[in-house]
């Protein structure tokens, strides 16, 4: 066990509500909450992955522990946080395009289901240890000549671009407003590029790189790199996302504190393809324009996160990607039938 899994055994035995939990992040953090012990009640909308919420993360309504319904739903948000210990709210239209094509599904998910969430907060606080909120990157804005030498820090300003960066700066600020006048105790995580088995992909989406270009590879099709790849990212492998988000709702001094989850390293597209293609050789890369606003990118300024949560990143990489690559072959079934349909 690391020194990180020690220090979250300080959740064994006691309740945590997550919120999103049929998604790639909720769910692990469910799995590994079980693994040590602690009480999870996971609650999460089936519908935002199709049947992979149930058949790839591995979680199932019929569990004691799962309760698939809706965060709007003010009763059954009371309910579970005042049996909750610790809530971590995960739950969010967390797909950038689809947040821009539909505002209003973004508004409802991510606005007004964490008010639903924060009411439930608020009038537990005197009972609960600690709020989680899950924000973004996304709220610092394009990068490129905006970052400061590359990397983003907690206190840069913040420079939304999009909808769903927009509902993010809400949450955080509505957390601190919400729970800033009660005892109670919050955190506010910005995660910065997820990735890693059994993360799957969205039609008419250009969020998640590595699941993107894996299944393309696997499929034979072309990993078309928009304005050439020369975007970097922050990749942060989600086992090391569930650790850290953990761990925020147990550090003492995340109290009411803002931190990036990152690794602190920019990889650009570009070698990302590169990783994929070099396991999955004759895999063609191709160049596109560049969308107008799409991120140029920077990396994680992470001295607040090694201070706070007193813990860096395990995952690599080049481990992870290929990692996920190695599951994709053992799990084809996870390529959905869509993208499949572009193959034939």
């Amino acid at each position: 066990m690391t020194v990180g899994d020690d220090r979250l055994m300080a959740l064994s035995g006691r309740t945590v509500v997550v919120t999103g939990a049929f998604g790639l992040v909720g769910s692990r953090i469910v799995h590994r909450l079980r693994e040590i012990g602690a009480k999870p009640l996971a609650v999460g909308r089936r519908d935002a992955y199709g049947d992979a919420g149930t058949s790839l993360f591995g979680l199932q309504p019929a569990d004691p522990d799962v309760i698939a319904g809706d965060i709007h739903d003010s009763a059954l948000m009371d309910d579970l946080v005042s049996r909750g210990d610790f809530v971590i709210h995960a739950a969010a239209l967390a797909d950038v395009a689809e947040c821009t094509r539909n505002p209003q599904a973004a508004v409802r998910a991510n606005i007004a289901g964490t008010q639903a969430v924060l009411d439930a907060a608020a009038r537990h606080a005197g009972t609960l240890a600690r709020l989680v909120f899950v924000s973004s990157a996304s709220v610092y804005g394009l990068g490129g000549s905006t970052a400061s030498a590359g990397r983003f820090a907690e206190d840069d300003e913040l420079r939304p671009v999009s909808v769903y960066a927009n509902s993010k700066i809400w949450g955080e600020h509505q957390t601190a407003l919400a729970l800033g006048g009660t005892d109670a105790s919050y955190a506010v995580v910005r995660y910065f590029s997820v990735y890693g088995k059994p993360q799957v992909v969205k039609a008419n989406s250009h969020s998640w790189v590595v699941a993107w270009f894996g299944m393309r590879a696997a499929l034979g099709l072309p990993l078309v790199l928009n304005g050439g790849g020369v975007q970097v990212r922050d990749m942060v492998h989600v086992d090391d996302i569930a650790t850290a988000t953990m761990l925020a709702a147990v550090e003492p001094a995340a109290h009411r504190a803002t931190v990036n989850i990152g690794s602190g390293r920019a990889t650009s597209i570009r070698q990302i393809a590169e990783m994929v293609a070099a396991y999955h050789p004759g895999t063609r890369i191709e160049s596109a324009p560049l969308p107008q606003g799409d991120p140029l990118g920077a990396c994680a300024d992470i001295t607040r996160m090694r201070d706070v949560l007193a813990w860096e990143p395990r995952t690599g990489i080049e481990d992870g990607v290929t990692d996920y690559l190695r599951w994709l072959e053992r799990t084809p079934e996870a390529i959905p039938d869509w993208l499949r349909r572009q193959a034939a």
